[in-house]
């Protein structure tokens, strides 16, 4: 049985107050006695980055203390590793050569810059896995095969300067990684381009997750709108380099699934029945059929899917939380949207337009027929078509889901992790404003610019709203900011530009939770800090912990925690968009230096955080 909360915490103080054992040393890798158990770890705090070299790179002097009971601490730095920047060109798995995150039209034709005549590549990677499957063999792999999935999630200018995000085909691709046994240490070995065109091209990826059956959980952020598709540049622009002609909006804002196979390559599916919304990722949780996830959108839902099979997201019942509020804490009931196989809602994609399943008004039609719920940061009146339910809750989700009661209001809902040995879910809302901080709807929250992260409890034996048993003991109950997590904005911002305390997170976009650690890990999406920040927030000791900063005015991407590998552990960790951000005068150095580092700001890189002590 698991120790209680206070026994851990009462573990970790003993473990810091005790004497270091005679002969013990900082090591990495080497073997413990074998009457050592580890009963706690600390990470040793690191001041932010204050040199113009330190704020233009990714940068940590973090560490990790081991303590055991025999009294013995041994100290693990941590260390950044770059695996390759987005731009190389790089081995292809197979034989030849391939450029890192480079964009390609579904049929295998690369996207050219109409200003360079070159191959276009990402700035910007995300989501990512990292896969060890058994009897795996890749040539030029000495040590351990070892496969990191990375997905590109867009690219921020073309040449000449203009905007392109959203208007390429989200590039996937696998890393063959050859892993030394004794350090640990990963480097590039082969890199392989995911053949898209049996899901249509993937469209704005964001993060991701390790599913429990070894797979790549993909996302596509931030859906089409289907009644505005045909007027839609960007969607437009999406389309021709994607598929060279127009395309379906109800192909996108869907669940891409990524199989690794044992030489290197890989192969993709999308499952059209996890509803679509802008899914920042999705959650399974151990029972392999429970599935939580955010909707990054400014009037957005807490939506739960549970499979019929574990391991299989094929088919299954779709869920939207509502619930009271009161003193920013949400006791949550779910509605039944519906239940559905991937195949079906395909079919009803393939040949379904918007008006073919709803009417929306922006005026009161003065019809009692039609309900007013609410469409992003207003309120709407709609009407389904008759028989429309089941494509209005898998293909127009978030407005049905407003229809049938759940509450609509959450704001930039990022991440989702899960703590399995206490059965809590966490969940990033990036910033608090908008529906969630206005005094019509029932959040009714003070405004937060840099945001929280909440946490649920997770536990079984719940119905309905509609009276019918939910058939999983992880469905989260009571939804809640974890005090320590919450941003603090500061008014006017500090000399560098800063318009959030540099001590508290800002902006939560990424999190992952190492349950050998015993640690959440949370990574920033913000503008408010001048260097965003990887966390560490210690659930036994409650200490909140820099341990990366990435260069100034990039995104902290591609977040995880991986406990286990060959022996050794990881906290995966990307960066995207280096330099994206209003310098000051006084920050010329600077902007210049991240522009020096980074391709002049069109590269970024894909890596790993090392030195983190293996617990399992």
């Amino acid at each position: 049985m698991k120790s209680s909360l206070l026994q851990r915490r009462s573990l970790l103080k003993a473990a810091v107050q005790a004497p270091l054992a005679m002969g013990a040393v900082s090591y990495w890798g080497g073997a413990m006695a074998a009457a050592d158990k580890a009963v706690a770890v600390r990470f040793t705090p690191m001041a932010g980055p204050s040199t113009v070299a330190q704020m233009a790179s990714t940068y940590t002097a973090a560490s990790i203390k081991v303590f055991y009971d025999s009294g013995r601490r041994v100290d693990h730095p941590l260390r950044y590793r770059t695996l390759y920047k987005t731009g190389q060109m790089l081995p292809q798995t197979g034989g030849g050569q391939i450029m890192a995150g480079g964009y390609f039209m579904t049929d295998g034709t690369p996207v050219i810059d109409n200003k360079t005549g070159k191959q276009m590549y990402s700035d910007c990677p995300d989501g990512q896995s990292l896969i060890q499957l058994p009897k795996a063999k890749v040539k030029g792999v000495q040590g351990n095969p070892l496969f990191l999935v990375t997905q590109f999630e867009y690219m921020s200018k073309d040449a000449s300067g203009a905007d392109m995000y959203g208007k390429l085909p989200s590039s996937i691709a696998v890393a063959t990684l050859d892993q030394h046994p004794k350090t640990g240490d990963m480097k590039m070995v082969s890199y392989h381009h995911v053949d898209t065109r049996s899901v249509h091209g993937l469209w704005i990826t964001c993060a991701g997750s390790i599913s429990p059956w070894n797979t790549h959980l993909s996302s596509e952020e931030y859906e089409p709108d289907a009644f505005k598709a045909d007027s839609d540049e960007r969607f437009q622009a999406f389309c021709r380099n994607t598929l060279g002609v127009s395309g379906n909006p109800y192909h996108y804002g869907h669940v891409p699934e990524v199989t690794v196979h044992a030489n290197g390559t890989a192969s993709i599916k999308k499952h059209y029945n996890l509803g679509r919304v802008s899914r920042e990722l999705i959650q399974v949780m151990p029972d392999q059929r429970t599935v939580l996830m955010g909707d990054d959108f400014t009037g957005g839902g807490v939506f739960m899917f549970i499979a019929d099979r574990a391991a299989d997201l094929s088919s299954g019942t779709l869920y939207v939380a509502k619930g009271e509020v009161k003193h920013s804490k949400m006791r949550m009931q779910w509605v039944r949207l519906g239940h559905a196989n991937s195949d079906e809602i395909e079919a009803l994609a393939n040949r379904l337009s918007a008006r073919d399943i709803m009417e929306v008004r922006s005026e009161d039609p003065k019809d009692a027929s039609y309900v007013l719920a609410q469409d992003g940061k207003k309120q709407k009146w709609m009407k389904l078509r008759p028989g429309m339910e089941k494509a209005a809750a898998f293909l127009e989700t978030r407005r049905y889901a407003a229809m049938m009661g759940g509450v609509m209001e959450f704001t930039k809902f990022e991440g989702v992790t899960v703590n399995a040995a206490d059965k809590v879910a966490y969940l990033a809302i990036s910033s608090i404003k908008d529906t969630m901080a206005d005094q019509q709807g029932q959040w009714q929250e003070k405004k937060i610019s840099a945001g929280a992260v909440f946490e649920a409890n997770l536990s079984g034996g719940h119905t309905d709203a509609q009276g019918q048993a939910i058939d999983s003991q992880w469905v989260p109950a009571v939804l809640q900011p974890v005090k320590a997590l919450v941003g603090k904005d500061i008014k006017p911002a500090d000399a560098a530009g800063n318009t959030a305390h540099l001590e508290h997170i800002a902006n939560p976009d990424n999190l992952k939770y190492s349950e050998a650690l015993r640690t959440l890990f949370i990574g920033e999406d913000s503008g408010m800090h001048v260097n965003n920040v990887v966390w560490a927030y210690n659930l036994d000791s409650q200490e909140l912990t820099r341990v990366l900063t990435v260069p100034a005015g990039a995104e902290c991407t591609g977040l995880e925690a991986i406990d286990n590998r060959n022996g050794h552990a990881y906290i995966l960790s990307n960066f995207q968009h280096a330099g994206d951000r209003k310098f000051t005068p006084e920050q010329a150095d600077l902007a210049q230096a991240v522009a020096k580092n980074w391709g002049d700001n069109t590269q970024a890189a894909v890596g790993y955080i090392a030195g983190v002590p293996c617990m399992l």
